[in-house]
C-alpha cells in the first residue's frame, strides 16, 4: 500500500496506527449513508468512522472538524468552537487547493498547512477510530488520544445528535 502524508506524519511522530482498505467505487460523494457503506465494506460499526469537514469562517480562516460519520455537525456548536460569527463548509472544488486532499479522501492529518482542528467529544467513547488516510479507499485506524495529539485538536461537542 502506498504511504500517504498522514501515514508518514504518524510514523515520524512514533504514533501507532493500522490501516484498512476497501474498494473505492465512487460512493465517496458522501450522501447520507456513505459511512454505513464504508463500514459495511470494512465490517465495522459506522459510528467509529470519523469524517473530516473543512469549513471557512467569516474572517476566511479555514478550520477542520472531525466527527462520527453517522452524525450531523451542529453549525452553532462549530461556530462557538472556532470563535466565529459565521462558518460554512468549503466548496468541494476548493478542497484540493486548500488541503491537498480530494473529497472522500480528506484526512485531518497532513494537510498543506496546520489548521485549527476540532474533534467531537464522542471520539473518546471508542478504543479506536477510523479516519481517511488521505486517499479514497484507505482508512487509518488510530486510538482517539493519539489522533487528538497528532492533529493538536480541541475536543468539543460538535454534533446535532447521534443517529
Amino acid at each position: 500500500m502506498k504511504k500517504t502524508n498522514a501515514m508518514r506524519i504518524l510514523e515520524s511522530a512514533h504514533i501507532p496506527y493500522e490501516t484498512s482498505s476497501y474498494e473505492d467505487d465512487g460512493e465517496h460523494e458522501l450522501e447520507r449513508g456513505a459511512a454505513e457503506l464504508l463500514a459495511g465494506k470494512l465490517g465495522i460499526d459506522p459510528r467509529v468512522v470519523f469524517k473530516t469537514i473543512v469549513m471557512r469562517t467569516e474572517t476566511k480562516e479555514i478550520c477542520v472538524f472531525c466527527q462520527s460519520s453517522v452524525c450531523e455537525i451542529n453549525l452553532k456548536k462549530a461556530r462557538a468552537a472556532a470563535g466565529a460569527k459565521e462558518i460554512n463548509p468549503v466548496r468541494p472544488e476548493e478542497l484540493l487547493a486548500l488541503t491537498g486532499y480530494v473529497r472522500g479522501g480528506c484526512s485531518p492529518l497532513g494537510m498543506k498547512r496546520q489548521l485549527r482542528t476540532f474533534i467531537d467529544s464522542q471520539v473518546l467513547k471508542y478504543d479506536k477510530v477510523y479516519i481517511s488516510a488521505g486517499m479514497r479507499g484507505v482508512q487509518i485506524i488510530i486510538a482517539p488520544e493519539e489522533l487528538i495529539k497528532a492533529v493538536k485538536a480541541t475536543v468539543c461537542d460538535l454534533i446535532l445528535e447521534e443517529s
